[in-house]
């Protein structure tokens, strides 16, 4: 029986909508027609870069050889030196890794948050998201609500509650345009009151169980013989990835 995955936490809120309608459709043909590209990549490289210390051109020889298709490819080397920037102007006392751990969304459902690092320079803590995705990136509203939910989670850990959160946006300002670093500092961003993102919440685990209903039964798709023959757009909604 096929069955919508659970999203992560950051892709819950970009495709969250006012209809459950929307987000069910949404998550059944993520079910029909499962994303084939991943920007995973991209948060091995940060690592390598940050952690390791690893050489630019190591690094860029690592995705050729490990993303076969050149489309791919592509995509991930063109943020690839916007990394490279904001890594180089870090000198981190120290570097770590963060545990996943989960949202309870509501009615038994949790959604998984799990942020690449932490790091410390001069005793303060920072806490830096990596948003990938060259077009939509979180904006207005659903930008308030990732922020809201995810202070909840630092201030339940006595180790993060005090960490500077910052989104890295990698978006490109224009369709045609190339991409550019925006860090956003998630202190700038308005918060969401608890009415309204309950509101929305419920809004969510609404479509997702009306695309459970309407999956029940239904065998899982097999992959087509030409499936991964060539990567979707840079901004497929990847829920899972």
């Amino acid at each position: 029986m096929a069955e919508p995955k659970i999203p992560s936490l950051q892709h819950l809120v970009r495709n969250w909508h006012s209809d459950p309608a929307r987000i069910q459709k949404d998550l059944v043909r993520l079910v029909n027609n499962p994303p084939t590209f991943s920007y995973n990549p991209l948060f091995g490289a940060v690592r390598d870069m940050l952690v390791l210390h690893v050489p630019y051109d190591q690094i860029v020889e690592g995705i050729k050889r490990g993303v076969k298709r050149k489309s791919a490819q592509d995509i991930l080397l063109a943020v690839l030196p916007l990394i490279r920037e904001y890594v180089d102007g870090l000198a981190p006392d120290f570097v770590q890794q963060v545990e996943r751990r989960y949202y309870p969304v509501g009615r038994g459902l949790m959604v998984p948050f799990e942020p690449p690092l932490v790091y410390g320079i001069g005793g303060q803590l920072y806490f830096p998201w990596f948003s990938f995705w060259r077009r939509n990136p979180l904006a207005d509203e659903r930008l308030s609500l990732f922020v809201t939910l995810v202070d909840e989670l630092l201030l339940e850990d006595p180790d993060l509650e005090t960490a500077r959160f910052h989104i890295l946006d990698f978006s490109a300002p224009k369709d045609k345009a190339p991409r550019e670093l925006k860090i956003i500092s998630a202190s700038e961003i308005p918060r969401v009151n608890d009415e309204r993102k309950v509101e929305m919440l419920e809004t969510f685990v609404d479509g997702y169980l009306m695309a459970k209903a309407n999956l029940a039964g239904v065998p899982k798709p097999g992959k087509g013989k030409d499936r991964g023959a060539e990567p979707p757009p840079p901004d497929h909604p990847d829920l899972f990835k």
